[in-house]
């Protein structure tokens, strides 16, 4: 397509001619000004589509930046809960050998801290 126009071989120019618009000196130089215009059109239209381009870079390397970090956190947070569960393992066999061993005594003392633990959440959330 602007083969043509550059080469001078165009619709527009052998339409120009049949119109008798003058010799090849004055087609000529109208073609190369109308494929000057059309190159730094093109050019403006290149340099938009990488700056579009240089943008889209930007963004896509600031999102594997934030998944990454967001990928790190949840790793640091998945170790966090295996750790408290298992304390919670930890403590609830502990639990058991003192429910076996001890008796009524220290059933009293776990029922009275389960029920102190469930006022003081209570208070805290209202």
């Amino acid at each position: 397509m602007y083969g043509n126009l550059e080469s001078g071989r165009g619709g527009s120019g052998s339409g120009n001619r049949g119109r008798g618009l003058g010799g090849g000196g004055g087609l000529s130089s109208s073609h190369e000004a109308n494929a000057s215009i059309m190159e730094q059109q093109n050019n403006d239209r290149i340099s938009e589509l990488s700056e579009q381009v240089a943008r889209l870079k930007g963004l896509t390397i600031d999102i594997g930046n934030e998944v990454r970090e967001q990928n790190s956190l949840l790793d640091n947070m998945g170790d966090g809960f295996t750790n408290v569960g298992d304390m919670l393992t930890v403590s609830l066999a502990r639990m058991g050998i003192m429910l076996e061993r001890g008796g009524a005594k220290h059933m009293c003392y776990l029922v009275a801290f389960v029920v102190f633990v469930m006022v003081f959440l209570y208070w805290l959330v209202r």
